[in-house]
C-alpha cells in the first residue's frame, strides 16, 4: 500500500477518535513543513513563527476542531491550508495591533527599516479581508485560493477536494486571481 492510501485509510478511521492525528502526523508532517516553507519564504525576514512552529500550530488547530470529517489526504491538506491561513492572520492582526499601540514614532534608520517588514503583514491582513469578500461573492474561488495559495495544493488536489473538474479549477484560479488584482490595486 502506497503513503497516499494508507493516509487515505488512516483519514477514514479519524471519527473514531483524535489518536488517528497522531498516526497519521508522521506521515503528512513533511508534507506541511514543506508547505509551511513555502509561505514562510512569502513573510517578512523578521517573522517570529519558524516553519517548524507553524506546522506545529497548523496540527494544534487542527486537533481542537471537534467536528472534522476529514475524507482523504486532500482534503486534510485543504483543511492544513486553510488552518494554515488563520494562524498567520491572526499572527499578522497582533503584530498590526501593537503597531497602533505602540505609541511610537520612528525615531532612526533603522526603525524605518523595520517598519517596512511591517508592510508584509498588513499585506497579508489585505489578502485575507479581500478572501472575505470574495466568500460572499463565490465561496468556491476563494477556496481555489486559499488552497493554492496558503496551502501550495495541486490543481488536481484541489478538483478532488472540490469535487470539480481541473479545468474547472484553473478558471476559477484565473478568475479569483484576476478579482484579487482588481481588489487589492
Amino acid at each position: 500500500m502506497d503513503r497516499k492510501s494508507e493516509i487515505t485509510l488512516l483519514l477514514q478511521d479519524l471519527s473514531e477518535g483524535k489518536e488517528v492525528f497522531d498516526k497519521i502526523y508522521p506521515f503528512i508532517y513533511s508534507e506541511l513543513r514543506e508547505i509551511a516553507s513555502m509561505r514562510m519564504s512569502m513573510e517578512r525576514s523578521n517573522h517570529t513563527y519558524s516553519k517548524t512552529e507553524l506546522v506545529h500550530e497548523v496540527y494544534l488547530k487542527m486537533l481542537r476542531q471537534d467536528d472534522v470529517d476529514i475524507k482523504n489526504r486532500s482534503h486534510f491538506l485543504a483543511v492544513a491550508s486553510n488552518c494554515m491561513r488563520q494562524i498567520l492572520v491572526d499572527h499578522a492582526r497582533k503584530k498590526n495591533a501593537q503597531k497602533r499601540n505602540s505609541g511610537k514614532d520612528e525615531l532612526t534608520y533603522i526603525d524605518g527599516l523595520f517598519s517596512k517588514y511591517d508592510e508584509k503583514a498588513k499585506e497579508l491582513l489585505d489578502i485575507n479581508e479581500a478572501l472575505d469578500r470574495l466568500t460572499v461573492l463565490n465561496k468556491r474561488l476563494s477556496d481555489v485560493v486559499v488552497m493554492k495559495f496558503f496551502g501550495e495544493m495541486k490543481i488536481d488536489e484541489i478538483a478532488r477536494v472540490l469535487e470539480i473538474s481541473e479545468s474547472t479549477v484553473n478558471r476559477d484560479w484565473m478568475k479569483a486571481r484576476g478579482w484579487l488584482h482588481k481588489e487589492l490595486k
